[in-house]
């Protein structure tokens, strides 16, 4: 399952990058692509170096002391050392949603921050399970690959937004798409990459998840906590400050609607669906057990 979902990351980067250059083609033609290729590079160097920082501050996550959250250092030590990675900074966030997420650019790099909200409604075993599914967004380089997605598919909207302005490729004679060049560049490419990125998010929270039940060792745990988080996510609201662009960072989305239809609501969004998460995780204690 570990190697599917690796691959489908691959595979759905290449989409998201290969999108791009056509956007870039669209526009400028061959000197767009150069472009296009330069701009994505900026997004990724910006996502890269700060992306940590920009989330830290967005939900108002402050550093934690050991003596202010002796058992929550307790049992990411524990986790660390079991994963074989360094300790991250232990952050907490004055969010009343329940919810956690881990970021930064490496193991070396790296932060976990929980919120208020989780940490009066997880027992220790939840909690367990919960930071163990975000350190293993941190051994799987999850959150560089998450932050490349986000930027590539900023790139694309940005790309698409200057072709309204500048009418694509100057001549259509060079332009395979014709006329069509304009529709896609503007309309469709940036629907075509929210989707792309959402998959990429998708495939990498099955895998953290499975990474996760075998590093806590414990996958009924992280189900039960799932369980508990998809509804009080929907009776809490995010803070203005979190950005949709973040939600993907979260273990479950924080902007789950309550009235939004199903279909749509899992096509465009940056989670699978808990209960194929919570049935995929019930499917691991088997195999353990076994």
């Amino acid at each position: 399952m570990t190697s599917r979902n690796t691959l489908k990351t691959v595979v759905l980067l290449a989409a998201l990058t290969g999108l791009l250059l056509v956007i870039g083609r669209l526009i400028g033609g061959p000197e767009g692509m150069v472009v296009a290729l330069a701009f994505a590079f900026l997004m990724n160097f910006v996502a890269y170096w700060f992306s940590d920082k920009i989330a830290i501050a967005s939900t108002r996550s402050r550093p934690v002391s050991e003596a202010e959250a002796p058992e929550l250092y307790r049992i990411v030590r524990e986790l660390a050392a079991e994963a074989r990675m360094p300790m991250p900074r232990i952050y907490v966030s004055e969010m009343l949603q329940p919810n956690a997420f881990a970021t930064g650019r490496g193991p070396g790099h790296a932060a976990v921050s929980v919120t208020r909200g989780i940490l009066r409604i997880l027992d220790e075993r939840e909690l367990r399970a919960v930071l163990a599914h975000e350190l293993s967004h941190v051994a799987n380089r999850d959150i560089l690959v998450g932050s490349i997605a986000a930027a590539i598919g900023t790139a694309i909207t940005f790309l698409a937004r200057m072709a309204f302005w500048f009418g694509g490729a100057r001549d259509e004679r060079d332009n395979a798409f014709g006329p069509f060049a304009f529709l896609i560049a503007w309309v469709l490419a940036p629907v075509a990459a929210a989707l792309i990125q959402m998959a990429v998010s998708r495939s990498r929270e099955y895998q953290a998840d499975e990474s996760g039940a075998l590093l806590s060792r414990d996958p009924e745990a992280l189900a039960s906590a799932l369980r508990k988080l998809e509804q009080a996510v929907r009776e809490v609201p995010v803070p203005a400050t979190v950005s949709p662009a973040q939600a993907h960072l979260f273990i479950v989305n924080p902007f789950r609607g309550r009235r939004a239809a199903m279909a749509l609501a899992n096509l465009f969004s940056t989670h699978p669906p808990t209960e194929a998460r919570i049935a995929r995780l019930e499917e691991i204690a088997r195999r353990i057990r076994a």
